[in-house]
């Protein structure tokens, strides 16, 4: 049954999961610093799009295949680690392609679809449906529940990561800084793919 305590405990939830650091977070503070929040917000709104898919889907029995499919996971992870391996060298030298057209922030559709390479946002969505999912309400008004919480507690979450990258972008001006920053977050997006690899 739907009552405050389980919306309070789902909010919590993904409030904690969603502010964390991860891949979405990582590319919106690199998005952030290279385009600003304004051009960001493609790739902002995409995500909780595409979790808003990606946990329907689970709630609907997708997470059935996990579980006779194991493997599907290890492949994902594969995956997104490639991603964000391709991510980060690109990455380098990437600031001097701000105001040159080859430069530009993720799609809408593109930040959606990276959501199901995204071991992490599976995580979310397997552990909302097994755990937060409210059994005794019809599956529709359920899915409803789940899905418009994580799009209310998604974004804003999610957007300090993207505004705390336009805020930085102030202090890009210097090429050496600039060289130091593309390399740091080529880093950061690096080790974010090993650790999830090796997971």
């Amino acid at each position: 049954m739907i009552n405050f305590a389980l919306f309070s405990a789902l909010a919590t939830f993904y409030f904690t999961m969603f502010i964390t650091p991860g891949p979405n977070n990582a590319m919106l503070t690199a998005s952030g610093m290279k385009f600003g929040f304004i051009r960001t917000l493609p790739h902002l709104i995409g995500i909780p799009l595409g979790h808003i898919f990606q946990i329907s889907l689970v709630c609907f029995g997708l997470a059935n295949l996990f579980l006779i499919y194991p493997q599907i996971q290890f492949y994902m992870k594969i995956l997104c680690f490639l991603y964000l391996l391709y991510l980060s060298w690109k990455m380098i030298g990437s600031f001097s392609l701000i105001k040159k057209k080859s430069g530009r922030p993720l799609k809408l559709y593109e930040a959606s679809v990276f959501q199901f390479i995204n071991p992490k946002a599976w995580s979310i969505a397997v552990t909302v449906a097994s755990g937060f999912f409210p059994t005794q309400e019809n599956i529709f008004i359920g899915v409803a529940f789940v899905t418009i919480t994580a799009a209310i507690i998604c974004f804003p979450s999610i957007s300090l990561w993207a505004l705390f990258g336009s805020g930085l972008r102030s202090f890009v001006k210097n090429e050496k800084i600039k060289k130091i920053i593309e390399y740091f977050l080529a880093l950061l997006l690096l080790l974010t793919g090993l650790f999830i690899l090796i997971k």
